[in-house]
């Protein structure tokens, strides 16, 4: 699936492309832009360069096009150290001249100096797209032009079709590794269907001693149940005796040597309450370097903007200065401009006077053909008005023609039906019916009404007669052997449902076997964890409202330091989170699993309680095999982890996946 969707992004991708780069909108000529190859990251240099030129095609019959013209004899050279932009680029003959005098330079400071000492035609470009002419005209590089996106994007085309090509062989190989994966699965079900052909059969045998075995069971159970009792009754009293004495005894020692439990309360009291004051300094503590390192960070974030600014205030002056030069040329040119302007409205009277004769004789030959339009418009309506007449008069036949064809095949559907009634009913044709009723064809025939009444008084009385059954012995011998077989199959089932019953009752004493012992690793998991998560308390698990551990409920018990046992409803919303935290830890630590995701598990906690949590979590990361993975907004826990993951947006409907190694970010600025 991977390399389908990367191969079916190439191919979109390629589709798109060259959809951009349909025909450009000149006809039947193709423009030169498609015929020219150029090296990639030189695209905005040539569309700086000739911008919209390239549209033009080389044909000699287009309106607009280019001539491959002889190269200069004496051509003007390029300023020193300017290379031709003819190097990187690859074109019809008609484009040598042009590209001979364009020059590529490796910075604008450098077109900028060199400007001034071009000869007329000659042009500067960089390969970020910045043009400076012989004239003057300048440009910067973020006016990128329409034909250096364009070449941009044949060379990506041109790439894409290389790692397009990949991508089918990299989706052959995928496929056909799939196909194998999907063979060895089907052979691997063959052989798991086989198998367990063999473990039901061996079931079955099984089930079948195991039937044998509670029978004799049973018989020898009867005969020893009377002669153990009464010794089992005598062991079961001596030994219940002997605990008795002795657990009197122990328990006479233990209250003897039982220590002062006041001052022991009064020691854990005082523990208590400097435990809690050192985790509330601790806290504060943590909040207080947490605020500076941010005052911190704000700070150096502050020099380094006013740093950038002062660099683009440096900036600003010398690119004013280059402009205020430029000014002064272009103000020199308006002059020259103004002066050439003011010889034109003479000119332009002249103009104006033929352009109105023009326009005269133009309307004089817009009202003749008006006139002839008019006149074609008006016997254009009569045609539609007649053709619209006789399409009329046509649907009506055609609408007639069709109901007396329905007619004809209903009479006939009618007929067939009629012929074919008689030859299931009578055997015979439909000329030969009138010979069989012994009716005269020249006689006229009874009403149908009659006829209809007679065949149906006719029709009762065979009804009424009943019909004679010629295999009534063979359908009694056929019901004979169906009971007998329904009979064998009631037994086979009462028997497998004695079966079926045994393999439950041998399942719930198992299952039952298993849940006992999972709750009760659960339950010490989870004891030991609330202990640790609280920092002390107890909690247990507990069994509620069946006898069969199978249909009874679980109830949780929990008891905060300073709070009484009570049911986890009555307990606040953190205290709540981190019972829930240790029951599923303890779960874990059971049955781990490769992965646990926790979806803001510590937003309702305190930084204390955080702490202990990510605690819990590194060691059991550790030390287990289960893979957490934490969502989270809570500045401690995203600074315990191993790894962020964030969603960021760029662009407005653009999302990036951004992801940070912390171990390898720690290792770095220890390094440094």
């Amino acid at each position: 699936q991977r390399a389908e969707s990367e191969r079916a992004r190439l191919e979109a991708e390629a589709a798109a492309i060259e959809a951009l780069l349909g025909p450009e909108a000149g006809g039947d000529w193709t423009p030169l832009l498609d015929e020219i190859a150029v090296e990639p990251g030189y695209e905005p240099a040539l569309g700086a360069a000739l911008g919209d030129d390239l549209a033009a095609p080389a044909d000699a019959a287009a309106p607009v096009h280019w001539l491959a013209l002889y190269p200069y004899q004496t051509p003007v050279p390029l300023p020193p150290g300017v290379d031709a932009l003819s190097q990187w680029v690859r074109g019809p003959e008609a484009l040598n001249r042009r590209l001979s005098q364009i020059g590529v330079v490796p910075d604008p400071a450098a077109g900028a100096r060199l400007q001034p000492g071009l000869a007329p035609g000659q042009r500067l470009v960089t390969r970020d797209g910045d043009l400076w002419r012989w004239d003057g005209f300048t440009a910067k590089a973020e006016a990128q032009t329409t034909a250096a996106k364009r070449l941009e994007q044949r060379n990506r085309l041109s790439e894409l079709e290389g790692l397009l090509a990949g991508a089918v062989e990299t989706t052959t190989a995928a496929r056909r590794g799939h196909d194998q994966s999907r063979a060895r699965l089907e052979r691997a079900a063959e052989a798991e269907r086989g198998a367990r052909g063999k473990v039901a059969a061996a079931f079955g045998t099984l089930n079948a001693a195991r039937h044998k075995q509670s029978e004799l069971a049973q018989t020898a159970a009867g005969v020893a149940s009377r002669l153990t009792a009464i010794e089992e009754t005598a062991e079961r009293l001596s030994a219940e005796i002997a605990e008795t004495e002795a657990a009197q005894g122990s328990a006479r020692t233990e209250f003897e040597e039982l220590p002062d439990l006041s001052a022991e309360r009064a020691r854990l009291d005082q523990l208590r309450a400097d435990l809690s004051e050192r985790r509330f300094d601790l806290a504060r503590c943590q909040s207080a370097a947490d605020r500076l390192a941010r005052e911190a960070e704000a700070r150096d974030r502050r020099l380094a903007t006013i740093a950038e600014e002062k660099a683009s205030w440096v900036r600003r002056g010398a690119e004013t200065a280059r402009h205020l030069g430029e000014l002064d040329q272009r103000i020199e040119a308006t002059g020259t401009e103004i002066e050439e302007l003011a010889a034109r409205p003479g000119t332009l009277a002249a103009s104006r006077e033929a352009l109105a004769e023009r326009i005269g004789h133009a309307e004089i030959r817009r009202q003749e053909a008006a006139d002839r339009l008019a006149e074609g418009e008006t016997s254009l309506a009569a045609a539609d008005r007649a053709l619209k007449a006789e399409e009329q008069a046509l649907g009506t036949a055609r609408e007639e023609r069709v109901r007396a064809e329905g007619a004809v095949a209903q009479a006939a559907q009618g007929l067939a039906n009629t012929t074919e009634k008689l030859r299931e009913r009578l055997n015979c044709a439909l000329d030969q019916v009138l010979e069989i009723a012994e009716v005269d064809p020249s006689q006229e025939l009874p009403p149908r009404e009659q006829v209809e009444a007679t065949l149906a008084r006719l029709t009762r009385e065979r009804d009424n007669m009943g019909p004679v059954n010629l295999r009534a012995e063979a359908e009694a011998k056929e019901l004979d052997a169906q009971i007998t077989g329904m009979q064998a199959e009631r037994s086979d089932l009462v028997a497998a449902i004695g079966r079926l019953r045994q393999g439950i009752s041998s399942l719930n004493r198992e299952g039952r076997e298993r849940l006992l012992a999972a709750f009760e690793q659960v339950d010490k998991h989870f004891s030991e964890l609330f202990v640790r998560l609280f920092g002390g308390g107890r909690a247990h698990l507990k069994l509620t409202e069946a006898e069969d551990p199978l249909d009874a409920g679980l109830e949780i018990l929990a008891s905060p330091p300073g709070k009484r046992l009570q049911v986890l409803s009555l307990l606040s919303g953190g205290e709540q989170a981190l019972t829930a935290l240790a029951l599923l830890f303890a779960v874990f630590l059971t049955n781990p699993a490769p992965i646990c995701v926790l979806d803001e598990v510590d937003a309702p906690l305190d930084d204390a309680n955080v702490d202990r949590f990510c605690s819990l979590l590194e060691e059991l990361s550790e030390s287990r095999t289960t893979r957490f993975l934490v969502i989270t907004h809570h500045r401690m826990t995203m600074a315990r982890v191993d790894r962020l993951f964030g969603v960021t947006m760029g662009e407005r409907g653009v999302s990036q996946l951004v992801s940070v190694d912390l171990g390898a970010a720690e290792g770095l600025r220890e390094s440094a």
